[in-house]
């Protein structure tokens, strides 16, 4: 009796469920992995976009004074290699998690329909297509006015615009995935989808797209913030693991930041106000680590979560101190900038270590799990 109890989970509704690896199957794997693993991709193709960004500033020559190379002896000993390094190394767990995830849908397809159905998880569908147009933005043998670059774009951003429809238009036309009752930090990835999208077509001097794009992002955002403003304390829409996904919070001005300057050609006022406003969400976070507390017990790979906003954060900031040219604000960057690589190496170290609890058994995003929790609606 004590070893069937041992191979059974419970449902949220109280059944009895076989765990995934008690079928002998060698592709069981699939059933709990997830797009929210796509985190380690956005990650690391962050970092490769921040190190480009501090390496070799492409708006700038090394002679030009606003140039962070020049202002910075510190930045001008990065090794080029590291950055090659850390892209090709992006590039490779970015198909590593496509591969895995196109076999998942060729295979367990009921569960990619269950994960596209949840308040959550539906989310980081978006995190794939983001993570190749920061590599896009980020590459190191094409310039966005090269016509392999366009194409590129096209094949990286119709999926996120299909999205968009899709998901944005629920929000505000079916009853139960009305954005009052599915809101979650997680839902900021659907629009940083929409603001690195702008970004990447500001780069290629398409002004007036970039214009567009931004404009449907800024647009849901604001709603967004100000319904998870009204539902922040005491809301139980994200799992305690998950919580670690509210960095996005920060995250999302500082790639609106980002996209608005790259569409005005420089870090005006209303960059810096949104940096601003980014370092105010980034304290307020961090002076409170009882929101973490039960998220930091065990090692997951929601703690990936932490990476991306502290880079997209780094990267505002370097444009910010690229601006201004003040002391304090390229002491700033350097401080954001050494956290947010510190955070992802010690994310790298923690899943070589740690990689059974990489597809753990009670993830939210569990597969019977999203499977009973829609037969139950």
């Amino acid at each position: 009796m004590a070893a069937d109890a041992s191979t059974t989970v419970s449902s949220p509704s109280g059944r009895s469920l076989k765990p995934h690896h008690a079928d002998g199957n060698p592709w069981a794997m699939l059933t709990r992995f997830h797009a929210g693993y796509f985190r380690i991709s956005l990650a690391l193709s962050g970092q490769a976009l921040l190190w480009r960004t501090l390496i070799s500033d492409s708006s700038s020559t090394d002679d030009d004074p606003r140039a962070l190379r020049t202002q910075l002896p510190l930045v001008r000993s990065l090794p080029s290699a590291a950055f090659l390094l850390l892209w090709s190394l992006a590039l490779l767990a970015l198909l590593a998690l496509c591969a895995l995830y196109a076999a998942r849908c060729l295979l367990r397809f009921p569960a990619v329909r269950a994960e596209f159905r949840h308040h959550v998880a539906m989310n980081y569908l978006f995190a794939p297509w983001i993570s190749c147009l920061l590599l896009l933005q980020s590459a190191p043998f094409l310039r966005p006015d090269a016509p392999p670059y366009h194409l590129l774009w096209w094949a990286f951003s119709l999926p996120i615009l299909a999205l968009d429809v899709k998901i944005y238009g629920q929000w505000f036309t079916r009853g139960r995935k009305f954005l009052s009752m599915v809101a979650n930090p997680a839902s900021h990835i659907t629009v940083i989808g929409n603001l690195v999208t702008a970004r990447a077509a500001a780069k290629m001097g398409w002004h007036e797209g970039a214009v567009a794009i931004f404009a449907v992002g800024a647009a849901h955002y604001l709603v967004l913030f100000v319904t998870l403003y009204q539902r922040f304390l005491g809301s139980d829409s994200l799992p305690a693991m998950l919580r670690p996904v509210f960095f996005l919070f920060f995250a999302t001005p500082s790639m609106a930041s980002l996209a608005w300057g790259a569409i005005s050609s420089s870090f005006d006022t209303c960059c810096k106000m949104l940096f601003f406003v980014s370092l105010f969400l980034f304290a307020s976070l961090v002076s409170r680590p009882a929101l973490f507390k039960r998220a930091m017990r065990r090692f997951s790979v929601a703690w990936w979560a932490y990476s991306f906003p502290l880079t997209v954060l780094a990267l505002a900031s370097a444009e910010y101190a690229q601006e201004v040219r003040q002391a304090a604000a390229n002491a700033l960057m350097l401080a954001l900038a050494v956290l947010s690589v510190a955070v992802t190496l010690a994310l790298m170290v923690f899943s070589a270590l740690s990689t059974g609890d990489l597809l753990p058994h009670d993830d939210p995003f569990d597969c019977p799990q999203l499977l009973v929790r829609q037969r139950s609606m």
